[in-house]
């Protein structure tokens, strides 16, 4: 298993932890487990954890790395760390169809002074804590042993955030523009984020249940 994903509740004040846990991680083994189900590409695992119990245990000196077998590099994540932009979302292709087909010409109409498609902007392609998946196909909620729909909590992607969604701290100083497209912009972009390819520059949205004491969780694929 490797590590994808370790957040602190003082970092993400928006995410709600279990009583008595302050540090979520998630993990996944980056084998390919079945080629005929994409949704099998990796196989999460999520922990709500106690920061102070968690740094009373020993420690590693190095994050492990898988050794043996046959793994996709591309599923293990550089070691990178975060610097959260909170950010309003709207459902994107979860909206209702008929009320996308009722805001037709509306959506045209701000299409045509924007440049940009409602579903293209409505949610963040991109790695992120809450809001809406950002489908790239069908969406695709889960639902708990229980029968209640689950909530999203993750979206890890392989997408490199542009436009409206780029994070703050990757814009240049003062002004709107992202740094990738200043000079030297091809050893900027090679530096961003944890340099994942999923699938065709996919994404992996897990989900979780709070209804349920044991807090079930899921995930889903999706891809280009």
């Amino acid at each position: 298993m490797v590590s994808v994903i370790q957040l602190f509740a003082r970092d993400i004040p928006g995410l709600e932890f279990p009583p008595g846990k302050d540090l979520v991680q998630l993990l996944w083994c980056p084998l390919v487990h079945d080629s005929e189900d994409p949704g099998q590409l990796v196989r999460p695992r999520l922990y709500w954890r106690n920061e102070a119990e968690t740094g009373a245990r020993e420690m590693l000196p190095d994050a492990p790395v898988p050794r043996e077998g046959e793994y996709e590099s591309d599923l293990v994540p550089r070691p990178c760390t975060v610097n959260p932009t909170r950010v309003v979302e709207y459902p994107g292709y979860d909206l209702p169809g008929d009320l996308l087909k009722t805001l037709g010409p509306r959506l045209e109409e701000l299409q045509d002074r924007f440049g940009f498609w409602y579903t293209e902007v409505a949610s963040a392609l991109q790695n992120k804590v809450g809001g809406y998946p950002a489908w790239t196909q069908e969406p695709s909620w889960p639902h708990c042993g229980q029968g209640h729909r689950m909530e999203h909590l993750f979206s890890i992607t392989a997408e490199v955030a542009y436009g409206r969604w780029l994070p703050l701290n990757e814009h240049d100083p003062g002004t709107t523009q992202p740094r990738w497209q200043a000079p030297a912009a091809e050893d900027i972009v090679d530096t961003i984020g944890p340099d994942l390819m999923i699938g065709d520059m996919g994404g992996v949205y897990m989900f979780l249940c709070r209804r349920c004491p044991d807090l079930p969780y899921a995930h889903r694929f999706d891809s280009h």
